[in-house]
């Protein structure tokens, strides 16, 4: 069977992997699978967006169902609408923070969910035997154009209240949230200044990813304008991050488990969601605060699944794709930033303080070649010999590739989804433990390696 779906919904290069006649069958499969009355379609800025969409459109609404057209929003917008208007499933045209030549599509539930696994499968089936449910030409699907964003930006401008008149800078990297998120600013009296505030598919201004590099010219400006803080998001707003008040990008990790204490202690459920790559900072913090983590595979699908099997009151990926149960369960870039703004307001603090209260410790990564036809076999036997190889391991766990957890740091072996290679990712609370535990796992890995030619 075709494999479509990653970690985070269908994704590639268009005119390669993405085109639109994959997008049709998609469209077909999802009127088809959920036997929907009417599906949300929305999309983000690239240049080839509106082409997929037109291809969306025509395989939803020719078997059967009406298009909703919502045309540029951010994804989890997209999200939270497919429950609001009551739609069978949401479709978000996306390719989130890769570059411009790269399209996709996420797939939402009513519940504000993305596609699981068994959802994804089921799509695949269909699509693959091409079975879909296709009307005849008097009962076909209808297109209409809608705008429900103004029930977004009255769900967060309801819930949330700030006192402060923050000085915030938005860098909206030309992507799905330059309209929206001033907008939404503005409303809760924030003094916002805007870059790359126009929508532009080619992302000029910086590009769809936010990195240290990309963000300098962010990080000058909140210096130069002594702002509280500066925030980016990426290319479909699923994701943020933060500049502090001194112009530097604050610790993703650091930054991701001082908002999860925040919340773990304001409210009464004690139970926050990541995942498995996520820094062991996050267990400090959470812990201090008696409360527990759950570490689930790597991507949101993942993560809102057991938050929601574990009523978990915060999660998310410390990249800046947090999840707010309270609200919907898709990340969001905008509705975090204003969360952790109101939490610094809550603790009268500044967002390097806020931050700096995380500990912070060293991390390696490496990436060990291993011809994909041999990855099961070395796979098979790491899993067997790694643990025995370090003293003091502590907990084992399968969950996604190899986590093991040692006194003191941890080591992560997984194995690529895309390319013919092995990954390493070890952190400890000095730099020479994370030097000796790499030293010792790629000597393994690469002796697994040979011995499996």
């Amino acid at each position: 069977m075709t494999k479509l779906f990653g970690t985070s919904g269908i994704r590639g290069r268009v005119s390669t992997m993405i085109t639109p006649q994959l997008v049709l069958k998609v469209g077909q499969a999802l009127a088809s699978f959920t036997e929907a009355d009417r599906i949300l379609v929305a999309r983000d800025t690239r240049t080839t967006s509106p082409m997929l969409e037109h291809a969306l459109i025509a395989g939803i609404t020719s078997c059967g169902a009406t298009a909703l057209q919502q045309s540029v929003i951010p994804t989890p917008v997209l999200a939270y609408l497919t429950k609001q208007t009551e739609a069978a499933a949401g479709v978000m045209i996306t390719a989130s923070h890769n570059p411009p030549e790269y399209n996709g599509l996420k797939l939402y539930n009513p519940d504000t969910t993305a596609y699981n696994r068994i959802q994804q499968t089921k799509m695949e089936q269909l699509i693959d035997k091409r079975e879909f449910q296709c009307s005849s030409w008097q009962n076909m699907g209808r297109t209409l154009s809608v705008d429900k964003t103004d029930q977004y930006v009255e769900m967060i401008t309801r819930k949330i209240t700030l006192e402060k008149p923050w000085k915030v800078v938005l860098d909206l990297g030309n992507g799905a949230t330059s309209q929206l998120a001033p907008r939404i600013f503005r409303q809760l009296n924030c003094n916002t200044l805007v870059l790359n505030a126009q929508p532009d598919g080619y992302f000029p201004g910086r590009g769809a990813e936010t990195n240290e590099e990309s963000l300098k010219p962010l990080c000058s400006v909140v210096k130069e304008m002594e702002a509280d803080l500066g925030i980016a998001y990426d290319g479909d707003g699923d994701r943020m991050i933060v500049i502090d008040e001194k112009g530097h990008v604050t610790s993703s990790d650091q930054t991701f488990a001082s908002y999860a204490a925040h919340a773990i202690r304001k409210g009464n459920r004690k139970i926050m969601v990541t995942h498995v790559e996520a820094s062991m900072c996050v267990e400090k913090m959470i812990e201090a605060e008696g409360g527990k983590v759950v570490r689930t595979k790597v991507g949101d699908v993942s993560i809102a699944e057991a938050m929601r099997e574990h009523d978990a009151a915060f999660g998310g990926e410390p990249c800046g794709a947090w999840i707010h149960p309270d609200f919907h369960y898709c990340p969001d870039g905008i509705l975090s930033s204003i969360l952790l703004l109101k939490a610094l307001e809550d603790i009268d603090t500044s967002l390097f303080q806020f931050v700096s209260k995380a500990p912070r410790y060293p991390l390696m990564r490496q990436n060990i070649f291993c011809p994909n036809h041999l990855k099961s076999k070395v796979l098979i036997e790491a899993y067997k010999t790694l643990p025995e190889i370090f003293h003091q391991v502590e907990e084992q766990s399968k969950i996604d590739g190899l986590r093991l957890t040692m006194e003191g740091g941890w080591l992560l072996l997984r194995p690529s989804g895309t390319e013919s290679l092995i990954r390493l990712t070890v952190e400890a609370e000095t730099q020479t433990d994370v030097k000796n535990i790499m030293i010792k796992a790629v000597k393994l890995i690469e002796k697994l390696i040979k011995e499996a030619n």
